[in-house]
């Protein structure tokens, strides 16, 4: 969780998307029916890069960035649309994730770069980036889904306008449509674009295939990593691979067309690439708060709270998410308004089903304030601490009445867990890096996964860093990542 204020991104798109258009298809050349002219895209994707920025911040790299930056100039100036003005972010998010907003603006995660292992692989994911761009499939784009079931707490719960604090479905649903892929056909379509643009500059096209391998490894570890946890695989990445395997015919196909671009000494760049990602942090970064052991310490914003054992924590950009096993129980952390007021913002700011009992109190020695209640007959329990200016809403949310029945001491005993960061607890909050090693005769993952911070399944990921899941050993004088 990150301390700026969540995206406005919806409200920027739907003022757009009220007006129509029929335009020239870069890439084809043939007439399509989009909702806005290519001067209402660029002037779209800028504004909507402000927002992304206040949301996923830039990574504080500049040498990174600058390395990205200028391998994304090269591709595009072989795009259809090399006189766009391209913009080419590394994000701080520890997601494997990488998308495009209209007009020109391509991120990638640090992520998604800590599992990539050559140049070569990254300019792949940035081809295949410019390709939705250079084709416009996000102002093509009809539809998206939208959260369902339980979904995010406080969204449900908080009257729209709070703070400017609440993300709205629409807002979930118009930026779902740019992060979370396009179709199987608008995602080929990119990998063919991409493939071409690779050749052109000088890489390998067949390294689109690398990307996906490496992509679809990290699918199979979430799968294997979900079956022992007795849960249903979560997919990472958008694009291409969710929908077909590496070997796939038609990818194969649309891959190879770029044959027809010579390329006599393709770049590979992985030393050059390696040395660029040594130092890079992995899994969350001081900014958004380090999570061990599902204990969340935010050295930066001062606090510390205990999530359950055996529940899924997620630190996403704007809260901290926490399911149950069983998938009927929730517990969300977000910022609130900064005032000292917290029965006010509970008593006015929640949607609450007749009946609610609000009270004031203290937490953990802080002004706060609870309501207990129903949404929609789902049982709700909320908090608001005033902690160092700032109101926290910590909200815990059943299913049903058993579910919170079975959950209420573990969603109250999250609750009751918030307390400011100790001296100890500063220590721990340290992030993983990565860290560059030079493989000798003998080394092996086993035994490097002994000495690794990465628990419970280092040995697994460290292959996947490594491009050696699910069973390879490094080479001697290979060049590893490890985890420091």
């Amino acid at each position: 969780m990150t301390s700026p204020p969540f995206r406005r991104l919806a409200v920027i798109v739907l003022g757009a998307l009220s007006l129509t258009h029929c335009a020239s298809n870069p890439v084809s050349g043939g007439k399509d029916f989009v909702l806005i002219s290519e001067q209402q895209e660029i002037q779209m994707g800028a504004q909507a890069h402000e927002d992304v920025l206040r949301e996923y911040a830039a990574l504080d790299n500049p040498a990174l960035q600058a390395y990205v930056n200028g391998i994304g100039q090269k591709l595009a100036k072989q795009s259809h649309r090399p006189d766009l003005q391209w913009r080419f972010t590394v994000v701080d998010s520890p997601d494997v994730n990488a998308f495009a907003l209209p007009g020109g603006y391509i991120y990638i995660t640090r992520g998604l770069m800590a599992y990539l292992n050559s140049e070569a692989e990254l300019a792949g994911v940035l081809g295949h980036e410019i390709g939705h761009v250079t084709a416009r499939h996000g102002v093509r784009q009809q539809s998206a889904s939208t959260a369902a079931g339980l979904g995010v707490v406080l969204g449900s719960i908080l009257v729209p306008g709070l703070d400017n604090q609440a993300a709205t479905g629409m807002m979930q649903s118009v930026a779902q449509a740019w992060t979370a892929g396009y179709g199987r056909d608008h995602e080929l379509e990119s990998d063919r674009l991409g493939a071409q643009y690779l050749a052109k500059t000088g890489y390998d096209p067949q390294a689109m295939i690398a990307v996906i391998g490496v992509l679809k490894n990290q699918e199979l570890f979430a799968a294997e990593q979900a079956r022992r946890e007795g849960r249903e695989p979560r997919s990472s990445y958008h694009g291409t691979f969710d929908s077909h395997p590496s070997n796939d015919a038609r990818l194969q196909q649309v891959v190879n067309e770029a044959n027809q671009y010579s390329v006599a000494n393709p770049r590979d760049g992985r030393a050059d690439y390696l040395q660029k990602i040594d130092g890079l942090v992995l899994g969350d970064s001081p900014a958004q708060g380090i999570i061990r052991d599902n204990l969340l310490l935010h050295d930066k914003l001062g606090f510390a709270i205990q999530f359950p054992p055996g529940w899924r924590v997620s630190n996403q950009a704007d809260r901290v998410l926490a399911k149950n096993p069983k998938g009927d129980a929730l517990l969300e952390l977000q910022q609130g308004p900064k005032n000292n007021q917290p029965l006010a913002t509970l008593q006015t700011g929640l949607k609450l089903d007749a009946g609610a009992r609000f009270d004031s109190g203290q937490l953990s020695g802080y002004p706060a304030a609870f309501a207990a209640g129903t949404q929609q007959g789902k049982p709700v329990v909320v908090a608001s601490v005033v902690f160092n200016g700032t109101q926290y809403l910590i909200a815990g949310m059943a299913a049903n009445k058993p579910a919170y029945d079975r959950e209420r001491a573990t969603l109250r005993g999250a609750i009751n867990s918030f307390h400011a960061i100790t001296l100890a607890e500063r220590r721990t909050a340290q992030p993983y890096v990565l860290k560059l090693m030079t493989a000798k005769a003998g080394t092996t993952l086993a035994s490097l996964a002994k000495t690794s911070p990465l628990k419970p399944q280092a040995e697994d990921q460290l292959r996947l860093l490594n491009d050696l899941y699910p069973a390879g050993e490094p080479k001697p004088g290979q060049r590893l990542k490890i985890v420091q």
